[in-house]
């Protein structure tokens, strides 16, 4: 670990270098590497270096992240690629536990990333801790009249679109308060024209759909980049809306929950899911994570918990969570009822699985009232995000 250094981007040569290093990485034109630098800022990029030779890099990217109604502050890693030559060295695990210190001294207390292979994210305390998945229906298949909602053409972004984002997003566990690198990316289609429909009259929408329609081999299909919808109406102008392109598309693509409520209203289970993984997440500032993320209105527990953390000393520590009417107190000492390591506090909290089901995979030990006060506090719809970063 010594024999490596973490730090920013300095010039041209360093940004050049680590460009050429990610564009092998990700099998991309170097030309779309410096794209792509350039929506991200130079100045979010990071590099490990040996004997001063750079050996790979990762940007971090600053979002909030929704649980329990409250975005608590998280920085996305992306990017993350090592040069071949270097790979086997200890540079990717010096890189990500560099970065993971950096996190938590500029003060996010989460940090979440899309793992290509989980043994090295797992090394610096990352552990699975939502779902991201695609699905397909059909367009003959879905079948639910007209639109009972007015759908309205917009033709450029309108700052209606990010309230009813925000509005959407604080009702599901781990969706994204976006920053300007996620609307950009919306915003952009290098491959086809985009189109936006605002859902619901114009001085009382109720959510929105952004598309492009593709043609493909063998059936041509609408690829939903982004949707909103807040109301049972605004769902079934949905979907009859995408059914009312029959005749020329056959095949709806989109993004959502691991089990998709929006499904629910159609005639018949003709929704597939196509793809499913999960992204990672870890916490840097276990304390502040507790106090900051939101809980169920109608609770009044107490949890004591014992958090092992070999990389950050301050996570090394018993906690009492106390919460009620919908919120945290974090004390440090405690009984240290519920006992697990940084990687399994993650879906613990993200409600990715039960205390129950982690106590059984031989994640945490707890004593029985600590597993129903976990149960309690915890409580909530499984975590998911459609944006990837």
């Amino acid at each position: 670990m010594a024999s490596f250094e973490y730090g920013r981007i300095k010039d041209s040569g360093d940004a050049s270098k680590l460009i050429s290093i990610l564009s092998q990485c990700f099998m991309m034109a170097p030309s779309d590497g410096e794209v792509y630098m350039q929506s991200v800022g130079i100045e979010n990029f990071r590099i490990i270096r040996q004997n001063k030779e750079i050996a790979g890099g990762l940007a971090i990217l600053s979002f909030g992240q929704n649980y329990g109604g409250e975005f608590v502050p998280m920085s996305g890693i992306a990017a993350v690629g090592i040069a071949p030559e270097y790979r086997g060295s200890g540079a990717a695990l010096a890189l990500m536990q560099s970065a993971v210190k950096e996190i938590h001294v500029e003060g996010a207390p989460l940090t979440a990333l899309f793992p290509a292979v989980q043994r090295l994210y797992r090394a610096a305390g990352y552990e699975q801790a939502g779902s991201f998945c695609n699905w397909e229906i059909t367009t003959a298949s879905i079948q639910m009249g007209k639109p009972q909602l007015p759908l309205t053409l917009i033709t450029e972004e309108k700052h209606i679109l990010r309230e009813l984002y925000e509005k959407q997003a604080r009702l599901h566990n781990g969706n994204l308060n976006r920053n300007e690198f996620i609307w950009a990316d919306i915003g952009r289609s290098k491959d086809a024209q985009q189109y936006a429909y605002l859902i619901g009259n114009l001085d009382d929408p109720q959510g929105y759909i952004i598309f492009t329609q593709h043609r493909g081999e063998p059936n041509d299909y609408i690829h939903i980049r982004d949707w909103v919808l807040l109301t049972p109406l605004s769902i079934q102008s949905f979907w009859a809306f995408l059914g009312g392109h029959r005749s020329q598309i056959d095949t709806i693509r989109y993004r959502s929950a691991l089990v998709d409520a929006l499904t629910l209203v159609l005639p018949e289970q003709t929704a597939k899911l196509k793809s499913s993984t999960r992204w990672m997440l870890r916490a840097v500032d276990v304390k502040t994570a507790l106090q900051k993320r939101g809980y169920p209105q109608n609770i009044q527990a107490e949890l004591h918990l014992e958090v092992q953390d070999d990389l950050l000393s301050k996570n090394n520590n018993k906690f009492i969570l106390s919460v009620a009417n919908g919120s945290a107190d974090v004390t440090e000492g405690g009984r240290g009822d519920l006992k697990l390591d940084i990687r399994a506090f993650a879906p613990l909290y993200t409600s990715l699985f039960s205390p129950s089901q982690l106590q059984m995979a031989g994640k945490l030990e707890a004593t029985q009232n600590a597993i129903i006060a976990a149960t309690q506090i915890f409580a909530g719809a499984s975590p998911w995000m459609a944006d990837f970063f």
